[in-house]
């Protein structure tokens, strides 16, 4: 089975704004509903979790009955305290849900992602179900700097080499939840994204073509901009 963990646990407070940043609209729509329909636009997941904050369970059934989503298809759970805990609040549940097995697989995506295409999710389910863990990726334009300090500079990294970080992340559910388990907590501090689990015990990361448009609105330019686009596309 494949299944999909959409993350929107953000209170929004970088954006300045009085609602969390996926409820905002972008082309008279809210940003969650825009990234949920990329996903029940591809009759191979077979179900899509949300994980939002547990202030906004209530206002999020709202809204997805307003906008006359699938909720057959869709499940709202309670959110963690980051990224990650959100995406395995997700995954024990799935496990407790379903006869998981080998086969199985789980797309992870940033609910503030909306314009994601169904070429990046199609490549994404295929790489993870290959490979077994897979990332999205789009190469840098800019050169990248390393500071140690914050001052100086201290390596400028070949620019071929450096990629910029999308979502979906996506895995063999079993290897992730067991991948997990073996981490210590000195590891799990550690972590970053997902894909960390994997890469932090040495484990590699197939890489997922990106698409420029499939940015992640963050700040008040952002939403200016995805405005735009969603008015557009």
């Amino acid at each position: 089975m494949i299944f999909a963990g959409i993350v929107a646990g953000g209170t929004g407070t970088r954006m300045g704004a009085d609602i969390p940043k996926q409820f905002l609209k972008i082309g008279e729509k809210p940003i969650i509903i825009h990234t949920i329909s990329r996903f029940l636009e591809n009759k191979n997941i077979e179900k899509i979790y949300l994980g939002v904050h547990p202030d906004w369970i209530e206002y999020t059934n709202k809204i997805l009955s307003e906008y006359n989503l699938d909720n057959s298809r869709i499940s709202i759970i309670k959110g963690g305290t980051d990224r990650n805990s959100t995406v395995f609040n997700i995954i024990d549940l799935i496990v407790n849900e379903y006869n998981i097995n080998d086969s199985d697989i789980i797309l992870t995506h940033d609910g503030v992602r909306p314009f994601v295409t169904q070429k990046v999710i199609n490549n994404n389910i295929d790489a993870a179900l290959k490979y077994g863990a897979c990332g999205t990726y789009i190469p840098a334009v800019d050169t990248i700097i390393r500071s140690q300090d914050g001052n100086i500079v201290s390596e400028v990294p070949p620019r071929p080499e450096m990629f910029q970080a999308q979502t979906p992340q996506s895995f063999n559910i079993l290897k992730l939840k067991n991948t997990y388990k073996s981490l210590t907590e000195v590891e799990k501090e550690k972590l970053t994204d997902t894909c960390s689990v994997f890469t932090i015990k040495g484990l590699p990361i197939h890489i997922v073509e990106g698409d420029v448009l499939n940015m992640k609105i963050t700040t008040a330019h952002d939403l200016k901009i995805a405005d735009l686009i969603a008015k557009h596309i």
